[in-house]
């Protein structure tokens, strides 16, 4: 189960940084980079319960 939150944390990020360049305003760039930062860390804590 932890595995499949890793796989979706992943793909949520992959999804952002896709849509990244399209990004024209700066609080939408901003916002964009806060969340693919809080789902890297949610992945990063998720892979460390793996180990």
């Amino acid at each position: 189960m932890i595995r499949q939150l890793v796989e979706g944390q992943e793909a949520v990020v992959r999804t952002a940084r896709a849509i990244s360049p399209s990004t024209e305003a700066a609080t939408t760039a901003d916002l964009l980079t806060q969340r693919m930062q809080t789902h890297e860390k949610t992945a990063w804590m998720l892979r460390s319960m793996l180990a």
